[in-house]
């Protein structure tokens, strides 16, 4: 554990020799669970370190879930552990906070990876408002969970009252309305090495867009694989020869 403004921010460190990669889940995850072959596939050259973001997994939560914050916890983490400069993965939420990261503090950031989010966001997270709060069994709530299960399978634990969420859903639904928004200045900031890593499936970032961001930018790789949004899921031994490939050049 570390503290940030009085809270505890939980990590997992997956350890070794390598040279440290900083590795940031998506909501509903926790980096624990998120990684845990992201650090089978790179290590030893790299040492995985896999931060529950606020609000997420193991992790306090906070007051608020702005940009701000996010990148706060990051750096940090970094600070306390005496780590960086680093690689910067991350999924979605992460992969925004990956890259405002490295924008706002370049000396604490190698290279920076992104899977499947944009430089401009636009999501709604209120369905989960519709899952239910408990249920008496893990496979219950994954029932009522309904089309989101896929996505909770990692994501539940058992309370004296029954088997929930590691997370509170309101809190998604806030830090989604922080993540939204055009953030083309922070995208176009980043002067390190970028991986973009796309589903050609995805709902979240379209191919339009994952161009546009390479063209607008240099030192972007854009990688596209059969997959949705959770591209390590869905394409995983195409996600992890990506990144290993990126990696070496780093």
């Amino acid at each position: 554990m570390v503290t940030q403004d009085g809270r505890r921010l939980a990590y997992t460190d997956f350890g070794g020799p390598g040279a440290p990669l900083l590795a940031l889940h998506g909501h509903f995850e926790a980096g624990a669970t998120a990684f845990e072959r992201l650090a089978q596939e790179v290590g030893p050259a790299w040492r995985v370190i896999a931060l529950d973001q606020r609000g997420h997994g193991r992790s306090d939560r906070a007051a608020e879930y702005t940009r701000d914050g996010y990148v706060a916890d990051a750096v940090a983490l970094l600070g306390q552990l005496g780590l960086g400069p680093a690689v910067v993965l991350g999924h979605s939420l992460g992969g925004v906070n990956a890259y405002q990261l490295a924008a706002r503090r370049p000396d604490l950031v190698r290279a920076v990876v992104v899977e499947d989010i944009g430089a401009v966001v636009d999501g709604d997270l209120s369905f989960v408002r519709e899952w239910p709060r408990r249920a008496a069994t893990r496979a219950g709530f994954l029932a009522g969970a309904g089309r989101s299960a896929p996505y909770l399978e990692r994501s539940l634990q058992e309370y004296p009252d029954g088997w929930g969420t590691a997370f509170e859903t309101e809190d998604m639904v806030e830090s989604q309305r922080g993540l939204n928004g055009d953030h083309w200045g922070d995208w176009l900031e980043v002067r390190k090495p970028t991986l973009l890593v796309r589903g050609d499936r995805s709902g979240v970032l379209s191919a339009e867009h994952a161009r546009e961001m390479t063209v607008r930018r240099a030192g972007v790789r854009l990688v596209e694989l059969p997959a949705g949004h959770s591209v390590r899921v869905g394409d995983p031994e195409g996600f992890f020869a990506a990144v290993r490939g990126f990696l070496a050049r780093v």
